[in-house]
């Protein structure tokens, strides 16, 4: 029976991140009472933003790997990771009967959470339950005890929705949403946000000045034109990365303007997400109201709905050199960003808990880089062994090369090794490490919703 429902599942699923949401999206806006060409409209709309954005970021992607590796060979850095991006994750996770699993447990806590009013989203991103699966899969991989798996897989997820609630209204300040919309994100990329907001609030207390020098995407192009452009900071960036590899004119060229025209499609497509789920959002907005008077339900979906903030590219393209050079000098690290070079898994938190302040999330992200490097140094044995039993192992590659993913999570992903492999072997001294480490990240997402409250209420 298991085995015949998670080949249903995975028929699903196999559709792709698109399809899904079409489906999603046009049942859920059916049930709520849209019309069926609206519906069908929404759904449209939210398949074909997703699909825009999928193809931009793999022409960006596609562009960068040959200079990259031409660096790479004629620096002679060793990096003998791949960085393959988050695709090699997804066809783990949704080839193991676990994620149905975990895809379970999970909307069961959705659903459990917003009739005891615990939480205001309802998260409809079920593509992006591999993102939550793949840390499951980690510490079954070491602990083989699907209780301490299970737990903490609620656990994160609880966490999720409880961020996604936190940070609605930085989403409608940095998007200029009106108090009435009910789009938010609840990806699981965003749980880097506690960390991000401690050292948003070291900066505050100790480098305030900084915000004097501190710019917009759209500031900079009223004062200094074409220079500050979305097109110009790709063209830099895919000049700078075209002179590190030591590519032809012609090929520098070739790569600048690539990178530019990305760079205007992501904030182009970044604005179709409004329009697919605003029939949905009027009508939950009305039964809501009539419904529960005092409760507001937020619909969680993917990140790319913050693609259309100028700022979020604009950092997004200062952070990927300084990813490539980190990993070339950070101890501990042997990933070669590729795949991850845009590092779309932290600028989202970055823009939301600093709302849109450039050089503030310029800062707090280069301090954080190194996370999640070592998270993808300390995955690609797991990856790598997983994928060649599957049978799933990426073709182009050797079969002696290690790959990786420089993607979401990294706090996450560390923490459920360590769990796994304290519980694995019973060693006090690891066993302590993991108790504390698990306490200690407990406490700081309590404390985390506590400030975030305040600052909500604050305005």
């Amino acid at each position: 029976m298991i085995d015949f429902i998670n080949n249903i599942f995975e028929s699903f699923i196999s559709l792709g991140g698109p399809a899904i949401m079409f489906i999603i999206i046009t049942l859920l806006s059916l049930g709520f009472g849209v019309k069926f060409s609206k519906s069908l409209e929404s759904g449209i709309r939210m398949a074909i933003a997703l699909t825009g954005m999928t193809a931009a970021i793999s022409l960006l992607t596609e562009a960068l790997g040959p200079a990259l590796n031409a660096f790479v060979e004629s620096t002679g850095v060793n990096l003998n990771i791949t960085d393959l991006g988050w695709a090699p994750m997804a066809v783990i996770t949704w080839g193991s009967v676990y994620t149905l699993y975990f895809a379970l447990i999970c909307i069961i806590t959705n659903l459990v959470l917003l009739f005891f009013n615990k939480t205001q989203t309802l998260n409809v991103d079920l593509f992006n339950i591999w993102n939550i699966s793949i840390i499951g899969l980690l510490i079954e991989y070491y602990a083989h005890n699907i209780i301490i798996t299970s737990l903490f897989v609620i656990l994160i997820y609880i966490f999720m929705l409880k961020n996604s609630d936190a940070l609605k209204p930085s989403i409608n300040y940095v998007l200029n949403y009106d108090k009435k919309n009910v789009t938010t994100t609840a990806h699981p990329s965003l749980l880097i946000a506690p960390f991000v907001l401690i050292l948003d609030k070291i900066i505050t207390r100790y480098l305030p000045f900084i915000d004097k020098y501190d710019f917009n995407a759209e500031t900079l192009n009223r004062k200094i034109g074409f220079w500050g452009s979305k097109f110009a900071i790709g063209v830099y960036l895919g000049a700078f990365i075209g002179i590190l590899g030591q590519q032809s004119v012609k090929e520098i060229l070739t790569l600048g303007f690539t990178t530019g025209v990305v760079l205007e499609l992501f904030a182009y497509i970044g604005g179709w997400f409004g329009p697919a789920i605003g029939p949905l959002s009027e009508k939950i907005s009305k039964l809501m109201t009539s419904k529960f008077k005092d409760r507001k339900l937020f619909i969680g979906i993917d990140w790319p709905i913050l693609a259309a903030s100028a700022e979020l590219w604009a950092v997004v393209n200062i952070l990927a050199p300084l990813l490539l050079l980190i990993a070339m000098f950070l101890p501990g690290n042997n990933v070669l960003p590729l795949g991850g070079i845009l590092m779309t898994v932290l600028v989202p938190a970055l823009l939301l808990i600093t709302k849109g302040k450039v050089i503030r999330m310029t800062v707090i992200g280069t301090i954080l880089i190194p996370l999640f490097l070592w998270a993808a140094t300390m995955i690609s044995n797991y990856l790598t062994n997983t994928s060649k039993k599957i049978g799933e192992f990426p073709s182009g590659l050797s079969e002696k090369q290690m790959f990786s993913s420089v993607d979401s999570d990294p706090i996450e992903k560390m923490l459920g090794v360590l769990i796994g492999r304290a519980w694995d072997t019973m060693d006090l001294a690891l066993v302590t490490f993991a108790i504390v480490s698990l306490v200690a990240y407990i406490l700081l997402f309590t404390w985390y919703f506590k400030a975030m409250d305040k600052r909500n209420a604050n305005g």
